[in-house]
């Protein structure tokens, strides 16, 4: 298959000027003997007449030795095409029609800083279209991409690059689509260069030091843009307006709609008596500061003395009533104090078995910093770690990542806290960062953490509780009133809302090899209006490569299984199990670790539309009454199975399936299958189908869930 980008004209090997015509030079060079193949083994620069893939091979091999050679690229190696058709691509290398594509070496730890001479072998791949060193480790200035014309995505988020970036530096790479340099500590003016790129989609700047006036980029393209907490200053452009509030806050000097602040009267302008009054302005401040940080200590201590005399003589807990309607210990982390049971909790506890804990030991050192609890989302009010501490709570259930409990505060309000065991890949540092960057999601289709507790051992996260529960329940748990409601129009419109979450996701956490990760009916919740909610999305850069093998769904897509790797189209791979899950009414097999069990709606799937029997597949309580709607169904049912297709390459990507799933009505076909009529006379379709409901309403089928 041909690359996704073969469109895109290819760099210039040399300078325009040495292509003037020559006769004889052409000549000469037509009786020239035919070169031969010569693969060095040390390293050395690749010969010009090495076959593609090994050539991209030799100049990786040298990106790689540049970076130190980490352990982890140990399966680049000297000599070997990284896209052979007879091994596994290359670690971190994404590859396309038998060439390198793109390099993802997100989160794998990588350091160091990155200069001219590791970036010029990357000049040599010519196919080079995407570069991803996100959540990593790496300092220093910019990398001198600007050599790669021909890239369409940059994404470097979650470093420890600094310095200012050179104004030209986007200048000449045109093809640009995506730029993320967001949570690094780049200073100066933003680049003017980036108004040059007139296919840019997404820049994220957000979380550096950037200085001064935003460029006034009034292009059409860009659907993406953020430059939150950096130290702008000015007026929005007018082209910049359209974006959200959350992409401008944190710049105190910024002014004018999106801003808080309607009027730029009085805004920042450099004269020598305004930066004569900075100094008295900022000595003012750090007086300022000084009393508040006074006060807020004093306040610490007078709250710790309290927080240990009420908790002198008791445990924290939990309540927790399960199925029975007994109750159980339930601990949490303390924020301070010691850990002894009081005998006034001893009468709540249990039979082990029944017991449920979300605390664990206090790591060795550990101080009262590390039992607060950290509010990143206060759309449902601010509440602390004490609030918890005093709520009723009961368990939801257990997952590949962690178990999840209902906790109802005083006040009424009710979340979910889940106990995080596995999200240990980063430190304290880049796990704070990386649920911060979750807390300003903003989706109707997506639930947004509200707070989380953070320990080397365990982690906490706070999400507003929603009362209906996940789809795979409704589906598959509840035969009574949320599953009666899940008739056709209410499984479309769930689909479609998950799909538009998706893309969301795709969009604002681009720089993750899969943004979603674990996408599957029970991480998708039904709001009042049976709206969908997805969660627990976003973990990859927190969760260890081993354990999320294990725990995310993602990895149970086909390139993840036979050659572990994963990638957007993964999530795709996730979507489309959903789709065919809302259509057959089955639980599907691939949720199952060990296989036993379910239904295998994949291979279902591929079997009944090969067989043009997709009727057979459509759960029978949402065509019952409504078989106009039949051809719509199989419509959905066609975009499902192109979804999980095996060959990622053959699948769409997020925003392609969901503008197919948009197209896709209630009633009738979109997609030239023909559409259905309201003529009282039954076709010899409808007939076959009446028939065959009819069979499978009388049949005993049972699914098993074990």
């Amino acid at each position: 298959m041909a690359p996704l980008d073969a469109h895109l004209p290819r760099p210039p090997l040399h300078h325009p000027s040495l292509f003037q015509p020559c006769v004889v030079l052409l000549l000469l060079l037509s009786y020239a003997p035919a070169p031969t193949l010569v693969v060095a083994q040390d390293g050395s620069q690749p010969k010009a007449d090495m076959p593609t893939g090994l050539n991209d091979g030799m100049n990786l091999v040298r990106f790689k030795q540049a970076l130190g050679s980490p352990a982890v690229l140990s399966s680049w190696m000297q000599g070997v095409n990284p896209c052979g058709d007879t091994r596994a691509p290359w670690t971190g290398v994404i590859c396309a029609g038998g060439i390198v594509t793109g390099l993802r070496l997100g989160g794998m730890g990588l350091s160091g800083t990155i200069n001219e001479t590791a970036v010029e072998p990357l000049a040599n791949i010519q196919g080079l279209r995407t570069i991803s060193l996100a959540n990593n480790k790496f300092s220093g200035d910019i990398p001198p991409f600007g050599v790669l014309v021909a890239l369409k995505s940059v994404f470097l988020s979650n470093n420890h690059f600094s310095g200012a970036i050179d104004g030209d530096y986007f200048s000449d790479m045109a093809h640009l689509k995506k730029v993320w340099l967001s949570e690094n500590a780049f200073t100066g003016k933003i680049p003017s260069s980036l108004l040059k790129l007139s296919l840019l989609m997404e820049l994220h700047l957000e979380d550096n030091q950037f200085s001064g006036a935003i460029p006034d980029m009034d292009t059409q393209t860009l659907t993406s843009f953020n430059v939150s907490n950096n130290k702008l200053e000015g007026e929005v452009p007018a082209g910049l307006q359209r974006f959200d509030e959350s992409a401008f806050t944190g710049n105190v000097g910024l002014c004018g709609p999106k801003t808080g602040k309607t009027s730029c009267e009085g805004a920042v302008a450099s004269s020598p008596a305004s930066a004569s009054d900075g100094k008295e302005v900022e000595s003012g401040r750090a007086v300022m500061v000084s009393v508040v940080l006074a006060m807020l200590l004093l306040a610490l201590i007078a709250g710790l003395v309290i927080v240990k005399k009420r908790r002198e003589d008791s445990f924290d807990t939990l309540g927790v009533e399960n199925g029975s309607g007994d109750s159980v210990s339930v601990s949490l982390p303390r924020v301070g104090g010691s850990s002894k049971r009081s005998s006034s909790s001893t009468h709540r506890q249990h039979d082990s078995s029944r017991k449920s804990s979300i605390s664990s030991k206090r790591s060795a050192g550990g101080g009262d910093a590390h039992g607060e609890l950290v509010m990143v989302n206060q759309d449902k009010g601010a509440f602390a770690l004490s609030d918890l501490m005093k709520a009723a709570a009961e368990v939801l259930g257990n997952g590949g990542l962690g178990s999840a409990y209902k906790a109802v505060m005083a006040n009424g309000v009710a979340v979910v806290v889940k106990r995080m065991r596995d999200l240990n890949r980063m430190g304290r540092d880049g796990f704070e960062a990386e649920i911060r960057r979750l807390g300003r999601l903003r989706h109707p289709n997506i639930l947004t953490p509200l707070a989380y507790h953070y320990r080397k051992e365990e982690k906490l996260l706070i999400f507003e509780y929603v009362e209906k529960g996940s789809l795979l329940y409704a589906l598959h748990g509840d035969r009574g009133v949320h599953h009666a409601a899940l008739d056709w129009p209410t499984r479309l419109r769930i689909i479609k809302g998950v799909a538009k979450g998706m893309v969301y996701l795709h969009t604002e956490l681009a720089s993750s090899d899969v943004p979603h990760g674990n996408l599957k009916s029970g991480n998708i919740l039904l709001g009042p209006e049976y709206e969908p909610l997805l969660v627990d999305y976003g973990y990859l850069p927190l969760v260890n490569p081993s354990q999320a093998s294990v725990s995310m769904f993602a990895y149970k897509s086909p390139e993840a299984v036979q050659h572990r790797q994963v990638s957007g189209k993964s999530d795709v791979y996730c979507l489309g199990v959903v789709i065919l899950e809302l259509l057959t009414g089955k639980f599907p097999s691939q949720y199952l670790n060990n296989g036993k069990g379910g239904t295998d709606v994949v291979e279902w799937a591929a079997s009944a539309i090969a067989d043009r029997r997709e009727i057979d597949l459509i759960d029978p309580e949402i065509v019952t009454g409504t078989k106009q709607s039949v051809a719509s169904m199989e419509q959905l049912l066609r975009i499902g199975a192109t979804c999980v297709d095996p060959r990622p390459e053959s699948r769409p990507d997020a925003r392609e399936a969901a503008r197919r799933i948009e197209e896709v009505s209630v009633e009738g076909g979109g997609d030239g299958d023909g559409t259905r009529g309201t003529d009282s006379a039954p076709s010899a379709r409808d007939a076959v189908l009446t028939s065959r409901l009819s069979a499978r309403e009388h049949s005993t089928e049972e699914f098993s869930m074990s």
